[in-house]
């Protein structure tokens, strides 16, 4: 076996198991929550004095979406490389966007278990550094869609977007399960761009942001589950 032909069995090994990861993070994740159940609607001091009660299920919460995105990322790279087979330019371009999506997705999910934490403690114990924390944590709301927070989680989604037009017709040419696959991918390209533009022309407001959002993205179940049998049984697109 020569080493583009072990990389080829590696990298179908790790779609199919990034895969079977999603779908245990997914499941693990209606267990712990992301932020205060009030969500965008509570007040800033009630979701400080509820940070500081669940900083530990909050922190476990965002340590399962750093796994999920991983094993997405994982999933969608391992598509870039059996589409870059025959369309080798298609792939390249498909697994630049999805490095860079995981860097966009990291950032607040690290910025969740490290720097949030902080500054409620700093806010709660009143410390020489509240006000900054107090501050921050304003930028950092993680329901509000416009934050700094959520703008690199949609920046993020917005990548995958990109990626699944790229990605999905090249996926057609393949088994039963791939065009499920592609189908499902092309989907949520067009549902999520449609979903800026209508941001943009102010169609969708701004509370209406993560509904039509999540809505758009729910392909992607589609996507993962599809993704088990088209890497279990790979022939190549």
């Amino acid at each position: 076996m020569n080493t583009t032909q072990s990389l080829d069995m590696q990298l179908t090994k790790l779609g199919f198991w990034s895969a079977v990861t999603l779908i245990v993070t997914g499941v693990l994740s209606t267990f712990l929550p992301l932020d205060i159940p009030a969500g965008v609607s509570a007040e800033h001091t009630e979701r400080i004095a509820w940070l500081s009660v669940n900083s530990g299920v909050f922190i476990a919460g965002w340590l399962v979406q750093i796994a999920a995105m991983a094993a997405l990322t994982g999933l969608f790279f391992a598509m870039a490389w059996q589409i870059s087979k025959q369309y080798p330019l298609r792939g390249i371009l498909g697994a630049m966007v999805i490095l860079t999506s995981f860097v966009a997705f990291i950032i607040p999910k690290f910025i969740a278990i490290w720097s949030i934490p902080l500054q409620t403690s700093a806010i709660v114990n009143g410390s020489i550094n509240a006000e900054l924390a107090n501050n921050l944590l304003l930028l950092l709301n993680v329901s509000v869609p416009f934050s700094l927070f959520t703008s690199f989680d949609y920046l993020g989604f917005w990548l995958y977007a990109v990626f699944a037009i790229i990605a999905s017709g090249p996926l057609f040419k393949g088994s039963l399960s791939a065009k499920v696959c592609a189908f499902a991918l092309g989907s949520y390209g067009v549902l999520f761009h449609l979903v800026i533009v209508g941001v943009f022309v102010q169609v969708i407001p701004a509370e209406g942001i993560e509904l039509y959002a999540m809505s758009a993205a729910s392909p992607l179940f589609i996507v993962v589950i599809a993704a088990l049998p088209t890497f279990k049984n790979w022939q190549g697109p």
